[in-house]
């Protein structure tokens, strides 16, 4: 559980970015996990909030959640940030988190 905790920690030290490459390809950092995702959204926590992706033909090409590493394809039409919290409740439908 310690070393679990500390881990988070290391990851979250790591900080984030974004890079979007003519709008067909987005290199995110500090992803600590995938909500959910399809061919037109991917919805992913990161260290600094909960970010969305609207889009078409939208596929994740690379994702490695010990380095916080997420890399997706497609065309990517919007990118928006929102606070995580009331959204973290795994509980919840993904529905019911995106019309609270």
């Amino acid at each position: 559980m310690v070393n679990e905790i500390d881990n988070k920690s290391i990851m979250r030290s790591r900080g984030h970015s974004i890079l979007m490459e003519n709008r067909t390809k987005i290199t995110i950092t500090g992803v600590v996990d995938v909500d959910s995702f399809d061919e037109s959204m991917v919805l992913l926590a990161t260290d600094m909030g909960l970010v969305t992706l609207h889009g078409e033909d939208l596929h994740i090409n690379k994702l490695n959640l010990e380095e916080g590493h997420l890399i997706v394809e497609g065309q990517i039409e919007a990118l928006e940030y929102s606070d995580g919290d009331m959204f973290r409740d795994k509980s919840a439908s993904i529905w019911g988190r995106l019309f609270r």
